[in-house]
């Protein structure tokens, strides 16, 4: 058995190694980036735009690889390119369908783009590389507090427009007949998901991601069809599997993004079977919840 831990790559001194310095900013960090996710996953999965989640990881792309080029923060690129983006696409998509057009227009510029710096980029390999598949060790002092104040701010905003948020969400037709700005509700939103994806890509990278973005949130809503306790399982799923990979990742030094996103992958697979076999899965809100009396 002692073998085939260390044939893991087991290390004895692990415990020192998750009360040092930089294990301590990456589980601030992690917990700061778990919690916008959980707060912002539930509208993801509600409103269907996994796929917009998805992009905007990417879209963030050409702004770390462009923030090299021009020696600038690869955190200020990576706001830059995901919120513009996310303006665009709130701004020409009201509904499901039409997002689906503007996230696959504005994907596919940032796309080429995303190529075009990287190539004239020369210092930008081990950038490419944290972007793609995070780097949550790495995280500094700097990123902590930008973090914090991304955190503050989405927390903020969805206190504000939580409720006719979730209106417009689960029933956008009625919401606006009702007088509830959709339009302007779909692009704070989406402004949301691109400070949100801002900083999970820091975390966990773009390829990985949804992992922690979304499915955490899919997990909760097959646990329960209430919204506000959906948001509070999705949370408290993405901290505890930020704080779980991490620990393992000390213990058998592997990428803290692979461990993470294999927590969360294997609970909503666990749920999901659950779900199947009871045949009791929730439904996704309802017209009584995003009226604010089911929250």
């Amino acid at each position: 058995m002692t073998t085939t831990v260390l044939a893991l790559g087991y290390q004895d001194n692990w415990m020192q190694i998750l009360a040092s310095a930089f294990m301590r900013n990456a589980l601030i960090g992690g917990t700061l980036v778990a919690l916008a996710a959980g707060l912002i996953g539930y509208f993801i999965i509600v409103r269907n735009s996994a796929f917009a989640a998805h992009a905007l990881a990417h879209i963030g792309f050409p702004g770390a690889t462009g923030a090299v080029l021009v020696g600038v923060p690869v955190t200020a690129g990576l706001a830059v390119f995901c919120i513009g983006g996310a303006l665009v696409i709130g701004a020409l998509g009201k509904r499901a369908d039409e997002r689906e057009v503007a996230t696959g227009t504005v994907l596919a510029a940032a796309t080429g783009l995303g190529l075009f710096f990287s190539s004239l980029a020369t210092r930008s390999s081990s950038t490419v590389t944290n972007v793609l598949f995070g780097n949550l060790l790495a995280v500094t002092h700097q990123q902590l507090v930008t973090f914090g104040v991304g955190l503050a701010v989405i927390a903020a905003v969805m206190a504000v427009v939580y409720r006719p948020l979730l209106f417009a969400s689960v029933n956008a037709e009625v919401a606006e007949a009702r007088g509830v700005p959709v339009r302007a509700l779909s692009v704070v939103f989406m402004v949301l998901l691109g400070l949100s994806i801002t900083m999970a890509v820091q975390a966990v990278g773009t390829l990985l991601l949804f992992a922690l973005v979304v499915t955490p949130a899919a997990t909760a809503i097959m646990l329960t069809a209430r919204p506000g306790l959906a948001m509070a399982v999705s949370t408290a799923m993405a901290v505890a599997s930020v704080w779980l990979g991490l620990a393992v990742s000390a213990m058998f030094n592997v990428p803290p993004s692979f461990v993470i996103t294999t927590i969360v992958t294997l609970v909503w697979l666990v749920v999901w079977v659950v779900a199947k076999r009871t045949r009791t899965t929730p439904r996704v809100a309802s017209s009584h919840g995003a009226t604010g009396a089911d929250v």
